[in-house]
């Protein structure tokens, strides 16, 4: 009995042993079954995949950053350059601790707090960087000291790159405009115009000014090398090389030296002027005070600098010549009167008594100069200002007349020139009031609104650029040119030049008769009127208007009085002019923000320009350098 019971459990555990050995076998088939179809897999299906990857180990695309176009005057003066230098960068996917990085790197080289802070403002504004500067410009020492130690700072480098320069400092700034290092909303712009990988390797990119309207002209090509590394990243050998082709260089229509006489004028004053050549639209001159200096953005503005600029009360980032807007005060009057004359209204012979007022309804309104000009002509109108005769012409002429025709001369609408942050302006209608106030009340357009709009004040508002565009219109005969800053795009390498042709906007359908007397009236204007004391003795004829705007209303019946006005509540001072009046080659408005009387503070900038661009008189005191000269000059007035 024992033996068969021996024999039975020797036979089941056989039998679970084969069991056990056939379970392994076939897992093991399964096993080595599935390793083959996994060397099969990757290596003949996905052969093509990983060799490619392998090769991607083994070889680094390094972008080759190019050379961004100069910006040149149209004199041939370069106002912006660049020149190469080292900076200090940090990789921050490759280092431990930034901070503890900075702080390493501050015992040898110095880092100043600006430094961190721009460090750290750069980590917020930049989108997956692959490094950032810690230190810009470094010197040769501070190079040499870095050089000697670099295997000490794991995920540190020195890095090569070109900087950008702007010999003249602030002159122009708003007109040549900065750049910027490239941020999160900078990189999807790119990306949606489908050129950021011709941006690999670039930092910055133009931020404002003809920087940034011509970006792509003054970008050029970034190139490539292939370049093969070793297993620690470093490059054993170039395989191949595609270079980066250069950008063009930017030329423009600004004269820079005039530029520059023009902001000199200014002083420190506030305000705008714009001056245009009427026969092509180029723009000669487009200032904007205060500026502020271009190199301050080269490698980073530091948040104190930017602070500083951004709450200024000066507002010296705003581009006063193109968004700027102010009512046009009597520079309006002009336009008014030839207005008057194509639509019939008045002719030369019309003539009204001016006792110094004009009553409309229960209101009076009051003519600058008490007890009037007597009897008035409309070329006497211009000559002497008279502020009752565009009263009555306003109210004879209604406001759909008024803003019908000055519509024409591209008042309150932008003038398309070739920067950005243009406004529009406003030229008042009833239909304008009716899109800008909510409450029916507010909408309405009153009979008694249209008397102020006569002589460039109530709602009327205009930037400086479509004042000189409308004066140079009227010098012009009728042909309105579109403005422009740039002239042509020149290819550095072959010298071929792409030129913007004037580009006609419109011919507004004016008399030639009409013309030419406005032209006369306003030449009276500099020859025995509210500009003459400004024009004495001038060398050349032209013709002008001043004009005062007021800044904040004065109550009925109380008279202003500027020495009791906070300085930035007083009237604003303007002047429109041409010449020479025969052939006029230059077209300008100016205005002096809180200046006082026209004839006082913008006149004579108008003049002091005129004077240099007509006959080559500087004003006293300034002299013309060479443009080696004149940079060095501009360093140390900053």
């Amino acid at each position: 009995m024992m033996g068969t019971a021996e024999l039975r459990n020797s036979e089941r555990e056989l039998q679970q042993f084969q069991l056990r050995i056939g379970v392994a076998g076939i897992a093991m088939l399964v096993a080595f079954g599935s390793l083959l179809g996994r060397f099969f897999f990757l290596q003949v299906l996905q052969h093509d995949h990983y060799r490619s990857k392998a090769e991607d180990n083994r070889i680094s695309i390094v972008p080759i950053t190019p050379n961004r176009g100069l910006i040149i005057d149209r004199s041939g003066v370069v106002v912006a350059r660049n020149y190469s230098g080292y900076t200090l960068e940090i990789f921050p996917r490759r280092v431990r601790s930034v901070e503890a990085t900075i702080d390493e790197l501050s015992e040898l080289i110095e880092i100043t707090p600006r430094d961190r802070a721009r460090y750290k403002r750069l980590t917020v504004e930049t989108r997956n960087p692959e490094s950032l500067p810690i230190r810009t410009r470094l010197s040769d020492e501070d190079y040499a000291k870095f050089a000697a130690l670099p295997f000490r700072y794991e995920g540190v480098k020195n890095k090569a790159r070109l900087f950008r320069q702007y010999p003249y400092g602030d002159v122009g700034s708003h007109v040549i405009g900065y750049m910027g290092r490239i941020n999160k909303d900078d990189q999807a712009a790119l990306e949606s115009e489908g050129v950021d990988a011709n941006y690999r390797g670039t930092d910055y990119i133009g931020k404002s000014g003809v920087e940034a309207t011509y970006e792509r002209e003054l970008h050029g090509t970034t190139g490539f090398e292939q370049v093969e590394i070793d297993a620690a990243g470093r490059g054993i050998r170039t395989l191949s090389h595609t270079a980066a082709v250069s950008g063009h260089n930017v030329v423009l229509t600004l004269d820079m030296r005039l530029q520059r006489v023009a902001e000199n004028a200014f002083g420190q004053r506030r305000g705008a002027l714009v001056a245009i050549e009427p026969g092509t639209g180029a723009v000669l001159a487009l200032v904007s005070k205060p500026g502020f200096d271009l190199n301050l953005f080269v490698d980073g503005i530091d948040p104190q600098a930017w602070t500083e600029l951004n709450n200024s009360p000066d507002r010296p980032l705003n581009n006063r010549a193109i968004a700027g807007v102010y009512p046009p005060g009597s520079t309006f009057k002009p336009f008014m009167a030839l207005a008057a004359l194509e639509l019939g209204k008045r002719t030369p012979r019309s003539t009204i008594n001016d006792p110094g007022y004009f009553v409309f309804g229960d209101r009076r309104f009051r003519d600058s100069k008490p007890g009037g000009h007597g009897v008035v002509d409309l070329h006497k109108s211009i000559v002497v200002s008279s502020d009752t005769y565009y009263y009555m012409l306003a109210n004879d002429m209604g406001i759909d007349a008024i803003a019908g025709f000055m519509k024409q001369l591209g008042l309150g609408q932008p003038t398309g020139i070739d920067l950005q942050g243009e406004a529009a302006g406003v030229l008042p209608s009833p239909e304008w009031k009716m899109k800008r106030f909510r409450r029916p009340e507010q909408q309405r357009w009153y009979p008694g609104e249209t008397i102020s709009i006569g002589i460039g004040q109530g709602y009327n508002a205009y930037t400086p650029i479509q004042l000189a565009q409308a004066m140079a219109t009227v010098a012009a005969n009728g042909a309105m040119y579109r403005p422009r800053v740039v002239g042509h795009i020149e290819n550095p390498r072959t010298r071929e030049r792409r030129s913007f042709e004037p580009e006609l906007s419109s011919q507004v359908p004016l008399k030639r008769e009409w013309v030419e007397f406005v032209k006369r009236a306003m030449a009276g204007v500099n020859k025995e009127g509210t500009g003459a004391r400004a024009f004495a003795r001038a060398e050349y004829t032209s013709g002008g208007k001043t004009g005062t705007a007021q800044v904040i209303a004065i109550k009925q019946g109380e008279k202003y009085d500027e020495a009791k006005v906070a300085e930035r509540h007083r009237d604003h001072s303007l002047f429109i002019a041409f010449a020479p009046v025969d052939n006029p080659i230059i077209a300008l408005a100016v205005v002096v923000e809180n200046g006082g009387f026209g004839a006082r503070a913008a006149a004579p900038i108008s003049r002091t320009v005129l004077d240099y661009y007509l006959v080559g008189k500087l004003p006293q005191g300034l002299q013309e350098p060479t443009p080696e000269h004149e940079v060095e000059g501009d360093r140390e007035s900053d």
